[in-house]
């Protein structure tokens, strides 16, 4: 028997079906995007098809990855535009050349044919969440529309499956982003306190400083870090070995010239020459004691002694133990542990203007969960290196109430003036690019 022959109605049914499958066998969106622009060509014939989804062009025949801004791009969204102003998207139709602007027209002429087919895609309440712009030289039948407008059910049907929500530009409509932007925009001008971060440490208020009174070796640091201590209570010893020869010496030097002061007064009397010298060696005499009483002010500061009530405040007693010292080196601090000011560090990269009294809250590493208010008392103009090698304004504040332990770190904030919310989150932003830009 021979076979029947198949006529052109069931050879263009059969691809109809065979795209429909196709579209409903897609796994993701980019794969169903791609059979939508380019299976359907051999059966209608278009030159070029695109793919638009909420007003952008998601895919192109023959096209791979869509640049955004290249011209036949630009043509099809801008004119979808303009008919869904007109509101002419909602249902299938071919497009009038006519009802697009000047701009519009002549990027036809230029880019596309004369026959375009817009088909939409709807969701299943019938409201249009994109479609697909077919352009072909040849006019469109009537049964090519007809399986054209199918084809676009099964094919809505199949994006829908694979991306169910609409895209944001569908589900948030121009008045309510309008909405949302002017409220945005509002709530960003709002004024709020700017306010800063610095590390900061408790420090001795009026604190007074124990120096190294001569140049020498310490020998031994009799009090600890912290430790309260009296006034006269000896904080640090000298190694005075050298100093006690000296004032040995010293002390020797001088008797022996008072011993030759008093034998050249008594041959005075019979010896002129002896007399001569008596004014002499009474001066020598005076250097000789001037240079004992140096040599026993030295070993006498040797010993260091606390000059008032208070607390040692220093970092480590074995850190000073045996090295030698210069004549006003800062060996520890005495301070009163009910006076305490805080002092912070601020970097350049945050200064931001500040009130004289303006607020300052402490957050202490030991205890992070409190907070303790000061009030800022000075602040330098200078900007100086701090640890890490990062340039800083020294600031100093006072306790509203009883200051914490002296030697206690953690971080400061510091409130400045009231800036809108933008100015606030943009601060940063602005100074680096002007940094970077220059104006």
């Amino acid at each position: 028997m021979n076979a029947p022959q198949v006529g052109l109605a069931e050879r263009v049914f059969a691809q109809f079906l065979a795209l429909e499958r196709q579209a409903r066998a897609a796994q993701t969106v980019e794969q169903l995007a791609y059979h939508l622009v380019n299976d359907g060509q051999a059966l209608f014939g278009y030159r070029h098809a695109a793919l638009l989804i909420a007003g952008k062009v998601q895919a192109l025949t023959g096209i791979s990855v869509v640049e955004p801004n290249a011209p036949f791009v630009a043509f099809v969204e801008q004119a979808c535009a303009q008919l869904q102003k007109q509101q002419a998207l909602a249902k299938p139709q071919r497009v009038d050349f006519q009802t697009l602007g000047a701009q519009q027209q002549a990027d036809w002429q230029a880019l596309s044919v004369g026959e375009v087919f817009w088909l939409p895609l709807a969701d299943r309440q019938g409201a249009p969440f994109g479609g697909l712009w077919l352009a072909r030289e040849q006019p469109w039948n009537d049964a090519e529309l007809a399986l054209l407008v199918q084809l676009g059910d099964a094919y809505a049907h199949a994006w829908q499956a694979l991306q169910p929500r609409k895209p944001w530009r569908l589900r948030w409509p121009r008045r309510r982003l309008l909405a949302i932007g002017a409220a945005l925009l509002v709530l960003l001008l709002l004024p709020v306190r700017q306010s800063v971060l610095a590390p900061a440490e408790v420090v001795p208020l009026d604190g007074q400083v124990i120096s190294a009174p001569l140049d020498g070796v310490i020998q031994q640091v009799l009090v600890k870090p912290n430790q309260t201590v009296k006034a006269g209570e000896l904080l640090v010893r000298f190694d005075a070995t050298t100093l006690q020869a000296q004032a040995d010496v010293a002390e020797r030097s001088l008797g022996v010239a008072e011993a030759e002061l008093k034998a050249n007064s008594q041959r005075a009397f019979s010896d002129a020459e002896s007399g001569a010298k008596v004014d002499l060696l009474a001066a020598r005499v005076e250097q000789k004691r001037a240079e004992r009483d140096y040599a026993r002010d030295l070993l006498a500061r040797a010993e260091v002694r606390a000059p008032r009530d208070g607390i040692a405040v220093f970092a480590d007693a074995e850190r000073w133990t045996g090295k030698p010292v210069q004549t006003g080196e800062r060996l520890m601090e005495l301070a009163d542990p009910r006076q305490a000011e805080l002092r912070i560090d601020l970097a350049v990269a945050n200064a931001i203007r500040l009130a004289p009294e303006a607020e300052v809250q402490l957050f202490l590493d030991s205890d992070p969960l409190n907070r303790h208010a000061a009030r800022l008392a000075r602040s330098a103009y200078e900007a100086q290196p701090v640890a890490g090698g990062q340039l800083a304004y020294r600031l100093d504040a006072r306790f509203d109430t009883a200051p914490p332990r002296i030697g206690l770190r953690g971080t400061a904030k510091l409130y400045g003036e009231r800036a809108p919310i933008l100015l606030y989150v943009l601060r940063r932003p602005l100074a680096a690019l002007r940094q970077t830009v220059g104006f």
